[in-house]
């Protein structure tokens, strides 16, 4: 019978150990269900901060080159229509006139 009484006494303990363990366990779980956590951002934000003005400084440059382009296309000096006309003409009429003469 002693060794019954060891074994049912050892049982107990076993038993009671795994409860307390349980206990603990439920209550390390229910710290974890009230516990919040707060995320800090605000190294985010500035580093989102940041970005945004240097990409607002890139957008005005670019801006401004594209205006500074589209002022010099509009001050380009463009010959007008009737110049390459009487110029290609000319031509025309001296390519004309060597070969009559180169002909004679």
């Amino acid at each position: 019978m002693t060794k019954l009484e060891e074994l049912t006494a050892l049982l107990v303990n076993e038993i009671d150990d795994f409860k307390n363990g349980v206990e603990k366990l439920e209550k390390i779980n229910d710290q974890l269900n009230d516990t919040k956590i707060k995320m800090d951002l605000s190294e985010y934000k500035t580093i989102l901060f940041s970005h945004q003005k240097e990409m607002t400084s890139h957008l005005k440059a670019i801006e401004r080159f594209e205006n500074r382009f589209n002022n010099k296309i509009n001050q380009a000096k463009i010959y007008p229509n009737w110049a390459v006309v009487v110029f290609i003409v000319v031509i025309v009429i001296s390519t004309v006139s060597v070969s009559y003469n180169f002909i004679k």
